[in-house]
Order: C-alpha cells, then structure tokens, then sequence
C-alpha cells in the first residue's frame, strides 16, 4: 500500500500546488475563513467523502471510512491567514491586501486535501478509518482547537498526527521531539498610573514613562534571577505606549508583552513573578498599576511512543533526507489541546526556498515555501495514517 501511496502523490503533485497557490492568492485571517472552509468543504463533497461543517466555529471535518475494520487515526491542517501585507513578487502573490500567508498553513490544506483524495482512492484497503481536521484562527488566541474538540472533532479518535512546513529547514528535513516540542504562549497588560503634568516641572509628577521604562529593564531579572536556570522561559514587551506631546509628562502608560515556558510550573511562577515585579517598582515610584495576565496555548508536548513511531516511518519516506530531533521552539501552537485528548504528534517538514534569498522567516511579509516540502510532509502522514493502522490491526488480532 505505501509504494502506491508514494505514487499517487507523486501524481497528484501538481494539484496539491494548484490548490496551495489559489489558497495562497485568497487568504483570510483568523475566525474569519468563510469562503476558504466552503472551499474544503467543497472539495470533499466533489468526491464523495463525508464531511461536516462550521465545527467549532469555521472547523471542516471530513471522515474517510476504510472497508476493513480497524482504529481511527486523526490528521490536523490549519487554514488561516495572517494581517500581514504580501511583498513577494510571484504570480501567485495575495490578492488581498492587507492580509497573507505567512506561515504556510495554505501549504497545510493542500497537503491534507491532496492526501485525503489519495486515501480515499485505496479506501478497499483501508484498515479503520482517517478523521481530517482542517481548523480554523489557529494564529490568534484562543484559537480553533478548543471549539472544535468541544464540537467532537476528537470523537472516536485513536491517535492524532500533524505537522507544520518549516521554511527555515531544507526540503527532505523531518524534526521531531518527545516531550515539549512548542512552548506555552501567554500574553500580559500593564498600565501604569501616574500622575502628569507639564514636561517642565517634573518634580511635580509621578512620570508613568520613567516607571514604565523601570518595570521594563525590572521585567528582565525574572527569568536570570528567578527562574531555574535548567528550565526556559521568555518575558518580552513588545508594546510600550504613552501617546503624550512632546512636552507633557506621561498620566498612564500600557506595557504588552509575551511570556513562553514549557513547564506549567514555571508557567504559573512567571505569572506571579511579573505581578510581583509589577507591585515593587509601582511602590517604590509612589504609583499605581492594573495587571491581567492572559492564558494563550499551552506547551505541544510530544507524545513518546508515537513520536518514536514517526520517526521509524519518517526514514523509510522517499524524499526525507534527514530525520532529527528538533530543538525545542519557542513558538506556540495550538495542536497543544489535541494531544491533550489524544496521543499522538506534533512535527516540523522542511520547506526552505532553494533560492536562499527567498528564505525569509515565518510571519514575514515575503515568507514563501519550496512546495515540495509538502510532498515529503504528505507522504509522512500518509505513510504514518497507514501503519499505524495496519500495526493496530495486527496487534488487535494478535490478542485475540
């Protein structure tokens, strides 16, 4: 079955970037992929396959039944854009301004729907069944996830595998990692009150941007001097603002930032650490504060015998040229929530632009990827939905 399977998507190749380009040139962002979901949608009903939509919001799930008993393994693409100003030159260049595929999550729905149609082709064969997830606001908290496994997404689901396009690792690249992979993603506000007054009397104000400017340089001893140095942790603030003219003492100042860990215990102490740190420098400047500390995912973490199992599959995939453990990424992602209902795993696929000035980073306005990347990323799925199928199958009839 996986030789045929490797063939097929070979085949299918030039559909599976047919459809990536046009999604590229049509992006929609975050809770507001209407027509990109009736697109998914479409695609299954065209050929047959049983399909559900507005899941969770606007999640498209699609189930391909095998004609031979068995599990049910579970395979994850995003499809949301980001509010980011296409620049590439190429004809497949977002049509809507304002908004792209920076992230390769177009790159996700084609892989998925081109596997799909070739899983559904060897359906005679099939041992159990495959559950497509195509999931919706995956860039923006809370996300889709929640709201689709709340909608039974998950339901019937033995294991669940997905990956993400990685362009800055080349083509035939597959990195894995047992455990935390992706780190827990928060985001905190704080506003400082003051009190404000004329930028020539100083003395006679609490100046809200010194304090700011103090709590921000304050903000850094947490992580150096309060987290244990073995585990890792990020406290960033990436938005300072006091929009004063140039001769008025700050009232109030807004501080946003991003906190990232891997542990739920550090997790819990940044959280406090900041509010701590917070209340210190607002008493010592005579001020006051208001402090929320926003929950985003929380840590993809591995699962170890089915992360071992894609490694072992991943090797014997034609076009992967390096299986190796991945580094853990501070970058969130909410596949987390997934692998807290069900085992499963969470991978990076090469997807690097051959043309190394064409390797721009994820998130950036000229971001692109070599679609190969998801020919080797649909073949791993493939090949991982197969055999764990067919191994669950012989491992139930071998208890009997």
């Amino acid at each position: 079955m996986l030789h045929n399977l490797f063939e097929a998507l070979e085949v299918k190749y030039a559909e599976m970037v047919e459809i990536r380009r046009y999604l590229h040139q049509h992006p929609e962002v975050s809770f507001k992929e209407y027509k990109t979901a009736e697109y998914i949608a479409n695609f299954y009903k065209n050929l047959g396959i049983e399909v559900r939509t507005n899941v969770g919001g606007n999640g498209v799930v699609a189930r391909i039944q095998g004609a031979k008993p068995g599990q049910t393994v579970a395979l994850r693409a995003d499809f949301d854009a980001l509010p980011i100003q296409d620049e590439k030159d190429v004809p497949y260049k977002s049509t809507v301004p304002g908004v792209m595929h920076a992230c390769g999550h177009d790159g996700h729905t084609a892989t998925l729907l081109v596997l799909a149609k070739t899983l559904h082709e060897m359906r005679d064969e099939l041992e159990g069944a495959v559950v497509l997830i195509h999931q919706h606001a995956e860039e923006y908290a809370p996300g889709g996830a929640i709201a689709m496994i709340e909608d039974g997404c998950l339901e019937g689901v033995d294991v669940i595998f997905g990956t993400h396009l990685w362009a800055t690792e080349p083509v035939g690249a597959i990195q894995y990692r047992v455990g935390p992979i992706m780190a827990a993603a928060d985001r905190f506000e704080v506003t400082i009150q003051g009190s404000g007054g004329h930028g020539a009397h100083p003395h006679t104000t609490k100046d809200a941007i010194v304090i700011g400017s103090q709590l921000v340089t304050n903000l850094q001893q947490i992580v150096s001097r309060r987290v244990d140095p073995i585990e890792s942790a990020v406290v960033s603030v990436g938005s300072f603002v006091a929009d004063n003219p140039f001769n008025v003492i700050a009232d109030t100042a807004k501080l946003i930032g991003t906190a990232r860990t891997f542990s739920e215990v550090v997790r819990d102490q940044i959280e406090a650490e900041i509010e701590r740190v917070v209340k210190g420098t607002c008493i010592a400047t005579d001020s006051s504060y208001s402090y929320t500390f926003h929950r985003g995912y929380p840590a993809v973490v591995n699962h170890k015998n089915e992360t071992d199992f894609l490694v072992e599959v991943a090797k014997q995939v034609p076009g992967v040229t390096d299986v190796q453990e991945s580094a853990p990424q501070m970058g969130g992602e909410d596949f987390a929530y997934y692998l807290q209902h069900v085992k499963g795993t969470f991978f990076f696929t090469g997807a690097m632009p051959s043309n190394a000035e064409a390797a721009y980073p994820h998130h950036h306005p000229k971001f692109d990827i070599d679609e190969k990347g998801m020919l080797v990323a649909a073949k791993t799925l493939g090949a991982a939905t197969l055999q764990y199928l067919s191994a669950a199958t012989k491992s139930e009839e071998a208890a009997v």
